[in-house]
């Protein structure tokens, strides 16, 4: 049985640049960041390819504000659920819930990262790499406690949380099911893989 994830608050309507943002997440992950020239991103946002220079100074900036934003929302949004949570247990969980709920809603991001991580500019691939990090040792600590601190090493707890990662980002391809009862299969496999007992339903 899954639990239930708390409600994320309502979002803002999007922005211009969050809807730039979006279009090419989608054009990226159906054609190769380098498939896509800046005339048909411009294009399909509505707009010609020199308007898109008004809301990014390149391509590669489109590329590097959509990889460094999904990467700081999954870290405060994981210290908001970690910091509500009443137990290490259910921090993990709420962990899970956030992960599998952004997973299912951002399937183009996550082919976006794993193909076109090298076009990355230097500078943003670091920021993404260090926000990354911070969100593996977010996971890996309250795994630490769950498990206990003397039982399970740091290394080992960063491991678990990367082969979570993997199961659930899974989405783009082993998503076959519609997304509820999807994200309810993810949940109980991650929170099986990371050996966390699900909470009991009432």
């Amino acid at each position: 049985m899954t639990s239930e994830a708390p409600a994320e608050p309502a979002r803002a309507p999007a922005s211009r640049r969050d809807q730039i943002l979006a279009t090419a997440a989608e054009l990226f992950a159906a054609r190769g960041f380098h498939g896509v020239s800046v005339a048909e991103l411009g294009a399909a946002c509505g707009m010609s390819g020199p308007a898109l220079y008004k809301h990014f100074p390149s391509k590669d900036s489109v590329l590097a504000a959509m990889l460094v934003s999904i990467s700081a929302e999954l870290l405060e949004v994981g210290r908001d659920r970690v910091a509500a949570a009443p137990d290490a247990g259910a921090a993990v969980t709420a962990l899970v819930d956030w992960h599998v709920d952004f997973a299912l809603r951002h399937r183009a991001l996550i082919v976006v990262q794993d193909r076109d991580w090298e076009s990355l500019p230097a500078d943003a691939r670091e920021r993404v790499r260090a926000l990354q990090r911070e969100y593996v040792d977010l996971w890996a600590a309250e795994l630490r406690l769950v498990h206990g601190v003397r039982r399970l090493d740091l290394d080992r707890a960063r491991a678990m949380a990367h082969a979570a990662f993997g199961l659930i980002n899974s989405t783009p391809h082993s998503g076959l099911l519609p997304d509820v009862p999807m994200a309810g299969l993810l949940h109980d496999m991650a929170l099986a893989a990371l050996g966390v007992s699900a909470p009991s339903s009432t």
